[in-house]
């Protein structure tokens, strides 16, 4: 009736005081939508007010999408077989949420803004949901055969499963494909906000939370992605001053081929791939290679692998050195064909379904630390209340308070790039 997409009807229910009563009559709705229509006149504008549930801010906070997702969880018909599988809801809409800042947090704020609203595809996207009935089609945000990727890369290296990894759990990813250095400037605070965490009463050590190994992973598989180009540019610039100076490609590059001389592999000298990454990058300014600069290149993905990432390094030097940039020009991103591939192994690896069982936290020892509310649930009816609509909605009705500074989970820094 508001001519909202489907997908609105649940932080619609909660902006219109539905919360608190468990249902919303006719006039509140009414009360409610005049107020937005009055004063937010595009569809950008009118979805950040009814997230923030008609608050006087001019941002969206991770938390804020929490029943919009829940919502899709529930009553999409391509998530029906994953209803009864609760345990697995809170990793679906936290991997969601932290997609959807992965793309559209351009400012690395940890706070959504209207102008990088306008700018992204998001509501596009949500729209989309209403009319594709299969959720894997809709490869942006929402589709849980990335989901399950992402997850299980992550349960493979969180050993102990309290949903944090360490420098060592990170460091057996891929096989040990990324060096020593890159991993410690990861941890640095440099691209996450990791927080101490005392071990058995020895040294404190910084943990990455799961939120913060999705933007990881989504950087990491592909890193011709503006905001991966901004991740591991932040990762190399040791001294934070906007350019990657000869000093730390070298840093680097120096691990890469002592790790080469360790396996017998004939290594290239820094001088001679200096020129050859130059040669490639073209900066403005000689000598320093800028964020521009990388975004700029189409080849950036090469630029990083040869710095930290063994493995790849080396098979983009076994590679024709413009068949990546063929991959580029095809309509599927790196990190789509990286997740239909994956996909396809888990699948083969783990009998379908099946696989899911052994991916379970121990519920009764241990509390569902990611959203410990997201299950409680309202049914769905209309009631015929003397002449007045009231909508009992199929949504998730969540303590917001709960999440408290949910947001600090997602990566971010002092100051946007």
């Amino acid at each position: 009736a508001c001519g909202c997409p489907l997908y609105w009807k649940a932080p619609l229910f909660i902006a219109c005081g539905g919360e608190k009563l468990g249902y919303v009559e006719l006039n509140m709705v009414l009360d409610f939508w005049r107020d937005l229509t009055s004063s937010y006149h595009d569809s950008n504008s009118k979805f950040l007010k009814i997230l923030t549930h008609g608050q006087s801010r001019s941002y969206l906070l991770p938390e804020d999408f929490m029943s919009m997702v829940q919502d899709v969880v529930d009553t999409h018909p391509g998530l029906t077989f994953l209803k009864e599988a609760v345990e697995f809801h809170s990793r679906y809409v936290h991997t969601v949420i932290s997609r959807i800042y992965y793309n559209v947090n351009s400012s690395w704020t940890g706070r959504i803004s209207l102008q990088e609203l306008r700018r992204s595809n998001l509501l596009q996207v949500i729209a989309l949901l209403e009319k594709e009935e299969d959720i894997n089609q809709i490869t942006q945000y929402f589709s849980y055969e990335h989901f399950y990727v992402i997850y299980c890369k992550f349960w493979e290296l969180d050993r102990d499963h309290d949903l944090f990894i360490d420098k060592h759990d990170l460091a057996r990813h891929s096989d040990h494909a990324l060096s020593t250095r890159l991993i410690d400037r990861i941890f640095s605070g440099a691209v996450t906000r990791g927080k101490p965490k005392d071990l058995q009463g020895q040294t404190n050590q910084l943990k990455m939370s799961y939120t913060e190994f999705v933007w990881f992973l989504l950087a990491e598989e592909d890193k011709s992605h503006p905001r991966a180009i901004e991740y591991w540019f932040r990762c190399m610039d040791l001294d934070g001053d906007g350019f990657l100076s000869m000093y730390e490609l070298e840093y680097f590059y120096d691990e890469q081929l002592q790790r080469m001389e360790a396996i017998g592999i004939e290594c290239l000298p820094f001088e001679d791939c200096l020129c050859q990454m130059l040669d490639m990058i073209r900066p403005e300014v000689p000598g320093k290679v800028s964020l521009g600069d990388l975004k700029k290149c189409k080849m950036t993905p090469i630029f990083f692998d040869t710095f930290f990432n063994l493995e790849k390094y080396l098979d983009h030097e076994q590679r024709d050195p413009f068949a990546s940039q063929r991959d580029h020009d095809n309509e599927m991103s790196d990190w789509d064909r990286y997740a239909a591939e994956e996909y396809e192994l888990l699948v083969a690896e783990e009998g379908g379904n099946d696989g899911q069982e052994h991916l379970m936290y121990d519920y009764n020892s241990e509390e569902d630390i990611l959203s410990p509310n997201l299950d409680e649930m309202l049914g769905c009816s209309y009631v015929n209340n003397n002449s007045k609509l009231v909508w009992h909605p199929n949504v998730t009705v969540t303590s917001y308070d709960s999440y408290g500074n949910d947001s600090e989970d997602y990566a971010d820094s002092d100051s946007p790039i």
